[in-house]
């Protein structure tokens, strides 16, 4: 890309008819998860001739795009997950946005896509949490931060488009799985993949989704939470979840994660988990685990939890798991110890209760 790749002053334009603070109160109360929004969003847009420009905090709306707009066509999108929490002494807090914005660039790079200068993504985010401040929950909900960005050109040919749009949507969300702290069951899938070597797996693009649904139906359809994608090479190595990384923890008590390699999603949480492990003394071995060694660890009592990481998951302890000769349980099916204590660790530190040694935390100011 061939525009300046400076950083754009943000223009606030506020929203002329916000919800009303009764509506908004009662809609925090039981949010979901996706399903309520803020008053503003953050839009900016690129071009070639002109690099990012036109950067806002607006009222949010529907957008308009040409029916030709490459993104509909080519699928040219990338998207982030993360969130803002509310501590106990009225503090706003991001958890670790640099590495949101340092993956969006990735992504982005991957994708064939202009990156978005690591200073704006943050003053953007933070500007709309900042406006939309009043939209974040007390207590174990949180004001859940999608930043996207996507393919925007009016044409039919097969090369990177020449424009682009940023945006960021915001929504306060509660308890991804409805089971809360219940374990959660899985679907071991075995005809389709989520991604393959040098493919698109490492980047958070919406096409790596979108292959994943026809098996998270199917997941749905025998009844259980989330799918488990095993690599597209052998169709034998565990790689991770619909939208989750996944961790086995053994009876030694080391821990086994599936290792990085342009699969799977270097995800945010993954990192911040293997660290806290590590510091209570847990060897962390990030190498390949096989489907068949889940089932026999399991069986022989040398697996004793697993769990699944994510944003807006956070941790969930895995309990049952079906596949297509039979099921199994995880240790007793229920939510494990260590991941208990992980969960709780992680959760403390993104909400301000703990000691945040590692600097993961940035206060949004008022």
């Amino acid at each position: 890309m061939t525009a300046t790749s400076h950083s754009p002053e943000i223009t606030i334009e506020f929203h002329q008819s916000p919800v009303p603070d009764a509506d908004r109160i009662r809609a925090l109360e039981t949010p979901g998860f996706g399903k309520v929004f803020t008053d503003h969003m953050v839009l900016a847009k690129w071009t070639a001739d002109k690099g990012w420009h036109d950067a806002k905090v607006t009222a949010r709306r529907p957008l308009e795009l040409d029916p030709a707009s490459a993104v509909l066509h080519y699928a040219q999108e990338i998207f982030e997950g993360m969130k803002a929490y509310k501590a106990d002494d009225g503090r706003i807090l991001l958890f670790r946005p640099e590495e949101n914005a340092r993956r969006f660039a990735q992504s982005a790079e991957r994708m064939a896509m202009p990156a978005v200068p690591e200073e704006l993504f943050l003053k953007a985010v933070e500007e709309l949490v900042r406006i939309d401040k009043n939209w974040i929950p007390s207590g174990d909900a949180s004001l859940y931060l999608r930043p996207f960005m996507f393919a925007n050109e009016a044409f039919l040919g097969v090369r990177p488009a020449q424009e682009y749009i940023f945006c960021i949507i915001a929504s306060p969300v509660g308890a991804y799985f409805k089971g809360g702290a219940k374990a959660v069951s899985l679907w071991v899938e075995t005809a389709y993949t989520r991604a393959a070597a040098g493919g698109t797996g490492a980047a958070k693009c919406g096409g790596n989704y979108a292959a994943s649904l026809v098996a998270q139906a199917e997941a749905y359809k025998r009844e259980c939470d989330q799918v488990v994608f095993l690599d597209a090479a052998e169709h034998r190595w565990v790689e991770e979840l619909g939208g989750m990384n996944v961790f086995f923890v053994m009876n030694d008590g080391s821990v086994v994660t599936p290792p990085l390699g342009g699969t799977i999603l270097p995800g945010i949480t993954r990192a911040s988990v293997i660290v806290l492990a590590e510091e209570k003394g847990l060897r962390v071995e990030q190498r390949p685990y096989s489907f068949a060694e889940w089932q026999a660890d399991a069986a022989s009592g040398k697996l004793v939890e697993a769990f699944a990481c994510g944003t807006a998951a956070v941790l969930a302890g895995i309990g049952l798991v079906k596949h297509s000769a039979g099921e199994f349980l995880v240790g007793d099916g229920q939510t494990g110890k260590l991941t208990t204590e992980l969960r709780e660790k992680l959760v403390g530190l993104q909400k301000g209760v703990t000691n945040d040694e590692h600097g993961w935390t940035r206060t949004v100011s008022a």
